[in-house]
């Protein structure tokens, strides 16, 4: 196995969801004749190369009790998309913030995904986001109903 396959097979492996144990590498490893470190050098260098950005867990938020979810669609000038937008990726609550290009027809071209666990939280993030940024023009898009859900994979 040359090192360009064996590091697009990690890459396909650690997409999955990983063992819940002290060693999740071990029986893949094993698997593929290699040692669980040399799994963790190449992610490493990997990471410092930039090929892969990052490794986290991914929350199940419904299931965590975050039922309540929506995209607020804030009217922002672009001027202000950078500073406003830090602002609005701060919140811990915000899992995706984006610029984004929108029709003339509706001008409010910075989204946040918003997770809370009921609607007055909900509107407790939107009040503290308008109090903080001075924006107070927006839509919110609440979610009905979930049609996929899935993480992109690249192999």
């Amino acid at each position: 196995m040359n090192m360009e396959k064996l590091d697009r097979d990690i890459i396909k492996f650690i997409q999955d969801d990983l063992p819940l144990s002290r060693s999740p590498y071990r029986s893949w490893a094993e698997a593929q004749g290699i040692s669980q470190e040399e799994i963790v050098a190449r992610i490493q260098t990997m990471l410092k190369k930039g090929i892969i950005r990052r490794m986290g867990a991914v929350l199940r938020h419904q299931k965590a009790g975050y039922a309540v979810n929506a995209m607020v669609a804030w009217k922002v000038e672009e001027s202000s998309a950078d500073k406003v937008g830090e602002i609005m990726a701060a919140y811990k609550e915000i899992s995706h913030c984006y610029w984004r290009e929108v029709p003339p027809s509706f001008n409010y071209p910075l989204f946040t995904m918003i997770h809370a666990r009921s609607e007055e939280e909900l509107q407790n993030i939107i009040d503290r986001i308008v109090e903080e940024t001075g924006i107070d023009e927006f839509e919110v898009l609440k979610s009905i109903k979930e049609l996929k859900k899935s993480s992109m994979r690249y192999y």
